[in-house]
């Protein structure tokens, strides 16, 4: 306390000085319009910058959570989407199947209606905490589990396209099989002609994968979209699995050699959407019966 006695003290002409010129300055602004309006002009310049300075920084710090609402509802808009195809794909059913018979009209009524009720793929989104992708199998972390629904074998995508599938689950969390895996293969298809293939990376490069299984008939050229064949249980029909970036064929090769550029970025994935088949086991029961009836 001495020594601010004694600062306030040695200081006193200097700080007397700074008290009245505080004083003229209020004394100018309250009794002259002119620098009145400037003073206050200017002050709420001022306090504007230092609110919009702090939103910024509050923004920053509340960015985990606007992502994961945005994720959240990303994942209800696919599930409404989805629900819409659906209804789109039995109301397509009803139209092919108009007829002048009466009980069949009301057949296929009763069955649109009955199966527009069934959605078949539902979303989860989820946040990504550990990922890989310059090892030869990659895999990646993400924070839910089977607490939330999760499950092995669900498929994973992303906002541009493939990921990957659900490998195992915990009560709070889940590795995916990332695409940058070894013995990852996607069904595939050209999406301008419908020709099936299959797509694999080939485990050097994590923005290229290798599409197989193409025979040299199939018209392919750079810049075609690869997408999911859904001739699976895993993957939705459609999903975006890459760009056409290479094509070449030897002169005796029964098969082209193509080079796609895969749609998702793994070093800049940070939320990603399960998809769970509600209908997968019946779907692979049914497979599996049709195999065992046909190999005998």
């Amino acid at each position: 306390m001495q020594r601010l006695f004694l600062f306030l003290y040695q200081y006193r002409a200097f700080l007397i000085f700074l008290f009245l010129e505080v004083i003229c300055l209020w004394l100018i602004v309250q009794n002259n319009s002119f620098q009145s309006a400037g003073f206050f002009n200017s002050s709420n310049r001022v306090a504007g910058n230092l609110l919009q300075s702090s939103d910024n920084v509050s923004d920053y710090f509340n960015l985990a959570d606007v992502n994961q609402n945005l994720a959240s509802e990303n994942a209800r808009l696919k599930q409404e989407l989805e629900a819409l195809n659906s209804r789109l794909e039995y109301l397509e059913l009803d139209t092919t199947y108009e007829t002048t018979d009466t009980t069949l009209v009301t057949d296929i009524d009763t069955l649109t209606q009955d199966s527009v009720q069934i959605e078949k793929y539902k979303f989860l989104s989820a946040k990504v905490i550990n990922k890989s992708v310059r090892n030869y199998n990659n895999y990646i972390t993400i924070n839910k589990g089977r607490s939330e629904g999760v499950e092995p074998d669900m498929a994973v995508i992303g906002n541009d396209g493939v990921v990957g599938k659900v490998k195992t689950a915990s009560q709070h969390f889940a590795v995916i099989t990332s695409v940058l895996h070894s013995d990852f293969q996607i069904s595939s298809k050209i999406d301008k002609t419908g020709d099936l293939c299959t797509a694999k990376w080939p485990g050097n490069d994590p923005y290229h994968a290798e599409l197989l299984f193409v025979p040299r008939h199939v018209e392919v050229a750079v810049g075609d979209s690869i997408v999911t064949s859904g001739y699976n249980a895993i993957f939705p029909e459609g999903v975006p699995v890459g760009v056409v970036s290479d094509v070449e064929i030897t002169e005796d090769a029964l098969f082209y050699n193509i080079t796609i550029d895969l749609a998702s970025n793994f070093n800049e994935i940070g939320y990603v959407y399960l998809i769970k088949n509600s209908l997968k086991t019946e779907q692979d029961s049914v497979q599996q019966e049709a195999e065992k009836f046909y190999a005998q």
